[in-house]
């Protein structure tokens, strides 16, 4: 049983800071939207509007609600079930150790398991939020839709001239608020937030769950998570709120930040501290005879020949 460390503290910090980036991306304009230009008869841009999000066939608070409660409810269910199996709470006991974090309270290792693996995921969801809100910021990327609500005047001089390109976002008479939303369109973040929580997810489930009954339901939960991320993509796409390149770097974007966490912080879901296994001794017979050049004296020639001899006479 060991006492908290401080570094436990400085994860609190980190992830206060994470979440507090996340919500100035998300709920206040500190974070301006680049201004990029377009044509304006490019056809890529005039798709019909599909709406506000909320009338979208999988609206914000559908996704965020499942991509927070999947891997959590997955998570504390895979660490419950494998605690119960003896083996596995013996060698779980025998990697973590108890934390006590005051006169009163305690970490078991179950506990502590499943607080590291749902706060590395918890971190990782506003990372990839900010990352994605960080792109679109800077990209200003234009959705398919953006002509549509922009509605620029097409009897102006730069409108009537054939391929002129227009840096200029005063020509839209449209809903500003609308028009600001269309140009965020690069990284998709429906995609790349329901990647990333479906692969987190998945290699849970691949690392830590090594029951024989499970041969057969981890392909499948894992390849239904995979899919519905998958679907979300197209979705977007089918919807007309981002382009076919938006989804694919999403996806990109999700996998990444998955794959970093999964296997170089929690490394791949193992135990912090493993127990120090005992060395045992190399077998001679089985290591090469390359390994270990020898020299065979005269006497031990002379001693096999002798013995050799007297089993033949035996014979």
């Amino acid at each position: 049983m060991i006492y908290l460390p401080l570094t436990f503290y400085n994860k609190l910090v980190i992830m206060a800071g994470t979440v507090l980036l996340a919500y100035y991306f998300e709920c206040t304009d500190t974070f301006q939207v680049h201004i990029q230009g377009f044509f304006c008869q490019d056809g890529d841009l005039m798709k019909p509007y599909p709406g506000t999000e909320e009338e979208s066939f999988i609206t914000p608070l559908v996704l965020y609600c499942v991509l927070a409660a999947t891997p959590t409810a997955i998570i504390f269910i895979g660490e419950i079930s494998m605690y119960f199996i003896k083996s596995t709470r013996e060698s779980l006991i025998a990697q973590e150790k108890t934390i006590l974090t005051g006169e009163c309270c305690y970490l078991n290792p179950l506990l502590r398991r499943i607080i590291r693996f749902i706060g590395v995921f918890a971190f990782g969801l506003f990372a990839t939020d900010i990352f994605v809100n960080a792109g679109q910021v800077v990209t200003g990327h234009l959705t398919p839709y953006f002509l549509t609500v922009c509605k620029p005047n097409y009897t102006s001089t730069d409108c009537r001239a054939h391929h002129q390109f227009i840096n200029n976002g005063n020509i839209c008479t449209g809903d500003m608020e609308v028009i600001e939303k269309a140009r965020r369109s690069f990284p998709s973040k429906h995609a790349a937030l329901s990647i990333y929580s479906a692969l987190y997810a998945t290699m849970y489930i691949t690392s830590t769950i090594k029951t024989k009954s499970s041969r057969l339901a981890k392909p499948v939960l894992c390849l239904g998570t995979l899919c519905t991320a998958f679907l979300t993509g197209l979705n977007r796409v089918s919807e007309y709120r981002n382009h076919c390149s938006d989804v694919i770097a999403g996806f990109i974007l999700g996998t990444a930040v998955a794959l970093f966490l999964g296997m170089c912080v929690v490394h791949n879901f193992k135990g912090t501290q493993g127990s120090p296994s005992k060395s045992k001794p190399e077998d001679p017979r089985g290591v090469p005879l390359m390994a270990f050049p020898r020299i065979e004296s005269p006497l031990e020639t002379l001693s096999a020949q002798n013995h050799s001899a007297s089993m033949t006479e035996v014979t």
